[in-house]
């Protein structure tokens, strides 16, 4: 089932809060897990990099292994990490790095530790946190109504195929491309067609949620020159299933929706900004008056939402 909801604001705020807001009032569609990807003030150099250690234990240990790799790719922690400090054995770690010497490179390597520490986002703006529970449970532990920003993305999950684990979890980073994330409502009926596809093109997948394809395949295709409207258009025609995808970087916030349109979306746009999401009693948590809802409930339906022109709106 699934419930996803995304957020524009015309200049930095407390984001983390609305979007809390509107994955609480999508709790009923899963609360297996939530998780959010969220957009602060980017970097002019380095990158923030989320991740996820299995093994609260085995920190110490793992964190100098991701440092050897950092190091041997002519990069290091621009600051001590910083973690969560709750009782799970998982563990939620933030780094600020310096650029590595060749990203792709670095990243395949730092994936080969992926097992004990898995890289959830990279990006000079993107920061990528989920875990398992409720809106609430999730941002609470990792302090998500504090995050200042200017959008985001938000997802709360039932699981009805992969595991239930953080690392399972939505939203999924676009490995492997810098501040690019997706959360998805809905089934790829393709996905192995697809995975091994891309797989044989060099890009690696850390868990077998279709969710995460989806991710990887429109960053491919823009990566061959589409923008990403035409990626999102070429994504009905091209992969098969019932599904509702938002995509986001640094510059815009997009959806796409296959041929039968089962999937539902609504968004409100007023001065500037917006929210949209699963549900319109979601969207009502942030526009709580008249405001007209866009319901786009037709078959093959994308959008495009420009960050910038958003900010300069206002």
């Amino acid at each position: 089932m699934c419930g996803i909801a995304g957020r524009i604001l015309i200049k930095p705020a407390r984001v983390g809060s609305d979007l809390v807001d509107l994955m609480e009032a999508q709790r009923h569609r899963g609360a297996d897990s939530t998780g959010f990807a969220l957009y602060g003030p980017a970097l002019e150099s380095g990158f923030i990099v989320r991740a996820m250690a299995a093994d609260r234990r085995r920190l110490s240990d793992d964190l100098t292994a991701f440092l050897e790799i950092l190091r041997d790719n002519g990069s290091d922690f621009v600051s001590d990490p910083t973690h969560d400090d709750a009782g799970t054995d998982h563990v939620s770690v933030r780094m600020v790095i310096k650029e590595p010497t060749h990203f792709a490179e670095w990243s395949r390597q730092a994936d080969l530790i992926s097992e004990r520490f898995e890289i959830q986002s990279v990006g000079r703006s993107l920061e990528i946190v989920k875990d398992l529970g409720g809106a609430n449970e999730v941002a609470d532990k990792h302090g998500i109504r504090d995050f200042i920003g200017t959008h985001g993305l938000g997802h709360a999950r039932l699981a009805t195929e992969s595991s239930v684990s953080p690392t399972a979890s939505h939203p999924f980073w676009a490995r492997p491309f810098p501040d690019i994330a997706i959360v998805h409502n809905g089934q790829i009926t393709d996905y192995y067609t697809w995975r091994k596809r891309l797989e044989q093109s060099g890009y690696r997948f850390m868990t077998y949620n279709d969710s995460e394809l989806i991710a990887v395949w429109i960053s491919d295709q823009m990566s061959k020159g589409l923008s990403q409207a035409q990626a999102l258009q070429k994504s009905i025609s091209e992969i098969d299933g019932v599904f509702t995808f938002l995509i986001s970087n640094t510059e815009s916030m997009g959806f796409a929706k296959d041929r039968w349109a089962i999937k539902p979306l609504v968004a409100i746009e007023e001065n500037g900004e917006m929210a949209v999401a699963t549900e319109e009693q979601a969207v009502r948590m942030i526009y709580a008056g008249e405001n007209p809802v866009i319901n786009y409930d037709g078959p093959s339906m994308t959008n495009t939402w420009q960050i910038k022109s958003l900010r300069n709106a206002a």
